[in-house]
């Protein structure tokens, strides 16, 4: 099939391009960018109507039911990649609609990128400001200032993610809680410790390249536990449907005969970047002197009105399309009928148009984006996305490149390392997206194994269908310390510790897989396997 596709390109290529005396490629992005973020709140291609479909401000059936999730993004389910595909396509198409701007694409930060292991964010999407058609004008890409309030309308929610007309989104190490009167003093008092712009993108920075180059080191041997890594290793997942979500991927990783083969779904890795920008320290390191960092990125509420958010999942929809490539399903690839992961009650609750407890398939409407077909329109559904090539665009060659070769190797089941699996854990407790992260200790170091960032409401109490769906589980691969150590793998998975880090700071203690809260008193329980 002749390729005839526009291209989207790096954020950096576009950088790049700008310093060399090209300039027009970044000035129109940033010129499209300021166009729908200018548009009225009502008007379809504004960037706070688009932004909105995500989470907040619960356009759909959820904004007062708590049977539903409330926004339209599919999260622990199959139609996670699609339905962001769809939604990046959406948010491109009203990019173009901006005068002079008929030619822009999204770019994707390639986050696994040599410059993004060394430096993090691009600066692009972090400078104060930038200068068009001779103006010095703020960052189109840096935030978003909301031109009405939001309200977030799930009872019970606290702190909850209201916000007023003119607040501006925030990353780390900022927080952007202002729902209550509690909440805005308490960010106020937050915020008041990073007053310097420059730092914080420093410290922001310092986060992200940690996040994506983490790992230990065992009798001279550096072992990558980093986001990085799990973008390449889901690249190997066998089918789309435990690729495409942690709630399938989870329930393949719970089976023994898979122990050997464990897999990485792409909303891994999605959720980590999602944490890092938002407000999370990597675990093992403290960029920021005080907790409480709580920016928008961090919360699905709120995530797509910050414009980060979408460069971050152009490089996941990349990723998703080397997959596709890599296994051979550009044209088709099919749904596991009924697995974990295929309800409409997984993970999250049902999106508005989707009724609760039904079965998600290739067929199922990707609300609320429409297609038109001879004069007539209907939803999108996954069948209409799965080759990018037929709906108009293409990726330049970015990073991962080589791994994503239909002749690349996976790693022999000789080699193929143990894994910790880490099941049982109750997120009722939990206050928002929290981690779970595992430790041990080796030659008298405590190091850091890895890390399952988890995107989740504030208040599960609230939320019908996270009381049917408590259970968190996680699953690492265990580094090469047990011949080192000459332990037992019953031995071994004693002296795994687990941290449960949520929005209010460590749930600490580890004894006997119990966490125990700070006064002593137990919190959270949880089961340790190494198979």
């Amino acid at each position: 099939m002749e390729n005839n596709s526009k291209i989207r390109r790096s954020i950096t290529e576009l950088q790049a391009d700008y310093d060399a005396g090209n300039k027009k490629p970044l000035e129109d992005l940033m010129r499209a960018w300021k166009g729908i973020k200018e548009l009225p709140a009502t008007d379809p291609n504004s960037f706070f109507m688009l932004g909105g479909f995500h989470g907040e401000p619960f356009r759909g059936a959820g904004w007062g039911n708590n049977q539903y999730w409330g926004g339209y993004c599919n999260h622990g389910n199959v139609l996670f990649p699609t339905w962001h595909r769809v939604y990046l396509f959406k948010l491109e198409l009203a990019l173009q609609s901006i005068a002079g701007c008929s030619d822009v694409m999204l770019p994707y930060w390639d986050e696994t990128s040599p410059e993004s292991l060394k430096s993090g964010i691009p600066s692009a999407l972090t400078d104060e400001t930038f200068v068009l058609d001779g103006q010095t004008i703020p960052n189109p890409l840096k935030s978003f200032t909301f031109p009405q309030n939001i309200v977030d309308n799930i009872s019970g929610d606290n702190p909850n993610y209201s916000k007023p007309l003119g607040y501006e989104t925030v990353r780390y190490p900022l927080s952007g809680l202002v729902g209550t009167p509690q909440d805005i003093q308490n960010t106020k008092a937050h915020n008041a410790q990073f007053p310097d712009p420059a730092t914080n993108v420093d410290l922001l920075n310092k986060n992200i390249v940690a996040w994506l180059t983490s790992g230990i080191t065992v009798n001279g041997k550096f072992q990558p536990t980093n986001v990085a890594k799990a973008f390449k290793d889901c690249l190997n997942a066998p089918n789309y449907t435990v690729f495409s979500n942690t709630t399938s991927a989870a329930e393949w990783n719970s089976k023994a005969e898979n122990a050997k083969n464990k897999v990485v779904p792409l909303e891994s890795p999605h959720n980590s970047i999602h944490l890092a920008v938002g407000g999370f320290d990597i675990p093992g390191a403290d960029f920021s002197p005080i907790d409480g960092a709580n920016g928008d990125m961090g919360e699905n509420d709120t995530a797509g009105l910050d414009p980060i958010f979408y460069f971050h999942h152009c490089n996941v929809d990349r990723v998703f399309w080397l997959w596709q490539k890599k296994n051979g399903f550009t044209e088709n690839f099919d749904i596991i009928p009924e697995y974990p992961g295929t309800n409409t009650v997984d993970s999250q609750g049902p999106t508005p148009g989707m009724a609760p407890n039904s079965w998600l398939t290739m067929d199922s409407p990707l609300n609320p984006f429409t297609l038109t077909e001879n004069g007539s329109s209907r939803p999108y559904n996954s069948y209409d996305c799965v080759n990018i090539i037929k709906m108009g665009y293409d990726y330049s060659k970015g990073s991962l490149e080589d791994d994503a070769s239909p002749m690349a190797k996976l790693e022999s089941p000789e080699n193929t390392k143990k894994l910790i699996k880490i099941t049982g854990i109750n997120r009722a407790p939990v206050n928002g997206s929290f981690l779970i992260s595992a430790f041990a200790t080796i030659d008298g170091k405590r190091e850091h194994l890895g890390t399952e960032a988890v995107l989740a409401r504030w208040n599960s109490k609230y939320c019908a269908n996270c009381q049917t769906h408590l259970e968190a589980r996680a699953f690492f691969e265990l580094p090469e310390i047990a011949a080192h150590k000459n332990l037992k793998l019953s031995d071994l998975a004693q002296t795994i510790e687990v941290e449960v880090k949520g929005r209010k700071g460590l749930i600490s203690g580890n004894v006997k897989n119990m966490l125990l809260k700070s006064d002593g008193s137990p919190a959270i329980r949880y089961k340790v396997e190494v198979v």
